[in-house]
């Protein structure tokens, strides 16, 4: 008889088979009644009700009903019944019976049986085999031959692997799908230029969508690790209601991993709760990151002993975070020797912020030699705030060179704080470019003080007492200005006296005023020194009187000398004296000179 192809194909565990064009789902009534009917076809001689009937037994597992069938079948030519037979003897524990079927069966044509037979071949070793049946399997449109010959081929870094992994995600392969997106989430993580030229960038971008559309597509077809990938791609590019979505898909289907990153979108969504329930199943599933979200959710709760309880979960899970975080937590409850022991262990394993915490706490208890050596250690596995801390370390003995080398590679990495420090170093070398560099991202990154250092930088270059032009508005804001203005709004005192300095300049006594006592009140003795002349300028002597006062306490020399002043004019003498004699210590010269004339005039008018 003629055998029009394979009667039945091999799943992808290699251990049951099902007819051609057979649904894989049929309820008892109907499978009963097929099964019936191919009985009385196969007791009839029918070669093909034969191998047909062996499959459905087989599939059910009913090897002893099945094996006559099949061999009856497989006697009479029909491959199908080979490949079966070769899968019922392998299920049997005889491998080696089972490839002679598949031989024969691959010879005559059948894709499954050179599948199953690649596999055989590979299982014990014969690469060369292995990857000669298996081809023949892939070549002829087989998706599982396509994925055992590309996993093959994948395995000795073969190139050609990729062209066999598409074959089989083509035809359908969910795994082959998925290895595929990840082979080019790989290339496209490798081809970002960051900087380069666009067109590469528009390559790897490219590689990215691809991945994303296997991911998809493996996903659909229930591949819980596509989901949870897809998942996180969608949640990058902000669409967090379709990778909820997906996360959900992967952790029904048993990944702990998305489960905790559905916990951590749900947290962020605001239901802490809910987000509480899936990191609870990921981390009695092992995943240590969510037992860390578990502990540091117990610990903002105050629940210190669950908190240090799933934070050893997290330990045991090999989560190196975990015996960070118990540190953490040791450090805030003052159990330092228990916090030193954690941080090690962290540290140890190569958790570099764990080395820069150690490091930390040993320069607090005053062991500058052991805290060095973890600076750098953290330093050097990338941890900024160690780069930053060892300028620190470095800055307090002196060394200024070794300091500032550490500062740049803070700064270089994004470090407000360190970006500051090396445009002071830059000013104070006199390399005013590179120091506006620094100060300018110093600045841009929050830091007050470097936006009124490069305000002054910038205030500098003015040329003095140039005026508007024709036609032109009388006042202008300069960058100068918008930068003090900034550092003055984040509180800096010298800022804010400045911008009070430039309103009362252009005749806005109200916001000069205004900005003189925000620094005053912060403590700025020129605050308040200077909010005492506006207030004796419009006309209100005594509150000057009480911010001259504050300002002299503080050391201020003017504001001493213009109390004497105060003293004087009222007829307080005595006070008078008092105030100038204040003057004369604090200076500047200037103001000491003037103050020791007025104290020497008190006194002989106070003599005579």
């Amino acid at each position: 008889m003629d055998v029009m192809g394979d009667m039945a194909t091999l799943f992808e565990t290699g251990r049951f088979v099902q007819p051609t064009g057979q649904e894989e789902t049929r309820d008892e009534a109907t499978e009963a009644a097929e099964e019936a009917r191919q009985r009385i076809a196969a007791e009839a001689g029918d070669v093909e009700a034969m191998s047909v009937l062996g499959a459905m037994l087989l599939r059910r597992g009913d090897l002893d009903g099945a094996e006559p069938h099949l061999r009856a079948a497989t006697a009479a030519g029909d491959r199908a019944a080979a490949n079966n037979l070769g899968v019922l003897l392998h299920q049997r524990g005889y491998p080696e019976e089972a490839a002679g079927w598949w031989r024969i069966a691959a010879v005559a044509g059948s894709a499954a049986a050179a599948h199953a037979l690649g596999r055989h071949y590979r299982e014990r070793g014969d690469e060369p085999a292995a990857e000669y049946w298996l081809r023949q399997s892939a070549e002829q449109g087989h998706p599982l031959g396509a994925y055992a010959l590309a996993d093959l081929l994948e395995h000795r870094g073969d190139d050609e692997a990729e062209k066999w992994m598409r074959a089989a995600a083509e035809r359908g392969h969910r795994e082959g799908a998925y290895r595929l997106a990840r082979a080019m989430d790989r290339r496209a993580a490798a081809a970002d230029p960051g900087e380069d030229a666009d067109a590469d960038n528009g390559v790897a971008a490219g590689t990215a969508d691809e991945a994303e559309q296997w991911y998809r597509q493996a996903a659909a077809r229930g591949h819980r690790r596509a989901a949870l990938y897809l998942g996180a791609i969608l949640e990058r590019r902000g669409e967090l209601k379709e990778a909820g979505r997906w996360y959900l898909t992967s952790a029904k289907d048993g990944e702990a991993r998305a489960a905790c990153a559905l916990g951590f979108l749900l947290r962020d969504a605001g239901d802490e709760e809910s987000a509480a329930v899936w990191w609870l199943k990921a981390a009695q599933e092992g995943d240590g990151n969510a037992a860390n979200a578990l502990g540091a959710l117990h610990a903002e709760r105050g629940q210190t002993q669950t908190a240090e309880r799933w934070y050893r979960a997290a330990m045991d899970a090999g989560d190196v975070n975990g015996a960070y975080n118990l540190g953490l937590l040791c450090a805030e409850q003052g159990r330092v020797a228990q916090a030193e022991q954690w941080y090690r262990r962290a540290a140890y394993a190569g958790h570099r912020e764990a080395a820069n915490a150690l490091a930390i706490l040993l320069l607090q208890g005053g062991d500058e030699a052991g805290a060095e050596p973890w600076f750098s250690k953290a330093a050097e596995a990338g941890s900024v705030d160690a780069a930053f801390n060892l300028g620190i370390l470095y800055a307090g003995r002196g060394e200024e060179t070794a300091a500032l080398r550490w500062y740049e590679r803070a700064a270089a990495a994004g470090h407000t704080e360190a970006a500051l420090q090396v445009g002071i170093a830059r000013l104070r070398d006199g390399d005013e470019q590179e120091a506006e560099r620094h100060l300018r991202c110093a600045a841009g990154g929050g830091s007050a003080e470097a936006a009124y250092r490069l305000a002054t930088v910038l205030d500098a270059r003015q040329p003095a007492g140039a005026g508007p032009e024709l036609g032109e508005p009388v006042h202008r804001r300069t960058e100068c200005e918008e930068w003090y203005e900034r550092a003055a709004s984040q509180g800096h005192r010298r800022a804010q006296v400045r911008v009070g300095m430039l309103a009362a300049a252009r005749g806005d006594v109200v916001e000069a005023a205004r900005w003189y006592r925000e620094a005053a009140e912060a403590g700025s003795r020129n605050g308040a020194f200077n909010l005492g002349l506006l207030l004796a300028r419009e006309g209100s002597e005594p509150e000057a009187v009480v911010w001259w006062q504050r300002a002299a306490d503080d050391g201020h020399g003017r504001a001493a000398l213009r109390l004497a002043l105060v003293y004087a004019r009222r007829g307080e003498l005595l006070e008078g004296q008092r105030w100038a004699d204040r003057a004369v210590t604090l200076g500047p010269g200037e103001v000491a000179e003037r103050a020791a004339r007025l104290r020497d005039a008190l006194r002989e008018e106070l003599s005579a």
